[in-house]
């Protein structure tokens, strides 16, 4: 790992300080680097309408530091007026030398590499595809105004999330839950399905819940209604494709509520809809070392009718880590930037 590469993971390490406190923003960190190479300060976006990553990090020098030095920043430094005033000007006026940016940013307001160009200051990337990860989210909303779309599973090695009865309880270990009870708090909204609901009786304990219900089968005595916001998608405000709810329309109305990010726990047939559909941006899959050895027990994906291997869908493994007796795969749908 060469020293650009060393110094922009120290960006991102920075920048998800900021998760769930920046958002609808991207997560952003810092590092400047003084003319001898050595690291004179470090800074990120700390939280929705504050300073920006690279204002936070230069303010904290009293010396111009920076003049002739290096700065590191995993997004393209801002030249627009927000809520906060452009960070490109103020990089310019502490004069490094070079300036070292993780991915362009995807909002056509932001054209900060010019300017940067333009004084003189030598502009390079490192670390590109890493840098997109990170603020994928930021990328889908920015780009598609939708929200970012994460699929929770629990299977057996087999591939099955219950037996043919239905039960479900427990696939995976006490350590893989009490991950997954983490994982929620990092997303804007969980969803779930009535199925769901009806079967297993689910707290899900969250600030926002969507409840996708298109006859409203769902009783309010249900454990999931008895906190946080609670959105019910139905027939009666939500418009059907194909005799179901349109899953799309859904994403999109949750969107103008300001949700980000959906973090979706279901059956099958929801998980099956929303991968046919293509509104499924990341899977994070929980394996349990357990085989149900049953054709007949239930599937984590039943949405559609293919005939040849060739048409799976093609993911690509982002992550890949033992949580207890579980295995974690965190894996995107290939060439998910392409979708964004």
């Amino acid at each position: 790992m060469n020293n650009d590469e060393k110094y922009m993971r120290m960006c991102f390490a920075l920048a998800k300080r900021g998760k769930g406190l920046v958002e609808p923003n991207p997560l952003v960190g810092c590092v400047v680097l003084d003319k001898y190479g050595n690291v004179v300060s470090k800074g990120y976006h700390k939280k929705y309408g504050g300073n920006h990553a690279e204002r936070n990090t230069l303010l904290k020098l009293k010396n111009n530091e920076a003049e002739g030095g290096t700065l590191y920043v995993n997004l393209e430094p801002c030249s627009h007026f927000g809520k906060t005033p452009p960070c490109v000007d103020l990089i310019i006026e502490r004069k490094p030398a070079r300036v070292v940016v993780g991915m362009k940013d995807v909002n056509p307001l932001v054209d900060g590499i010019s300017k940067l160009k333009a004084a003189g200051i030598k502009v390079d990337f490192v670390l590109t595809k890493e840098a997109e990860y990170l603020n994928r989210v930021f990328i889908k909303n920015m780009t598609q105004k939708l929200p970012y779309v994460v699929l929770k599973t629990a299977v057996t090695m087999d591939g099955k999330i219950a037996a043919s009865t239905g039960n479900s309880k427990w696939i995976t270990s006490d350590e893989a839950r009490e991950e997954v009870y983490r994982m929620r708090k990092e997303f804007d909204c969980i969803m779930t399905s009535s199925n769901t609901v009806i079967a297993d009786n689910p707290k899900m304990e969250h600030r926002f819940k969507c409840i996708l219900d298109k006859d409203l089968r769902t009783q309010e005595s249900s454990q999931i209604y008895r906190q946080g916001e609670i959105y019910i998608a139905s027939k009666k405000n939500t418009p059907l494709k194909d005799g179901q709810l349109d899953l799309r329309v859904v994403l999109r109305d949750l969107y103008k509520k300001g949700i980000c990010s959906v973090f979706v726990e279901c059956g099958g047939t929801l998980a099956g809809a929303l991968l046919k559909e293509g509104l499924i941006d990341e899977i994070y899959q929980f394996i349990a070392p357990k085989i149900l050895n049953d054709n007949n027990g239930l599937s984590c994906f039943n949405g559609d009718n293919v005939s040849k291997i060739s048409d799976c869908k093609q993911l690509e493994i982002q992550e890949f880590k033992k949580i207890g007796a579980d295995i974690l795969i965190k894996a995107c749908l290939k060439n998910y930037k392409n979708k964004l």
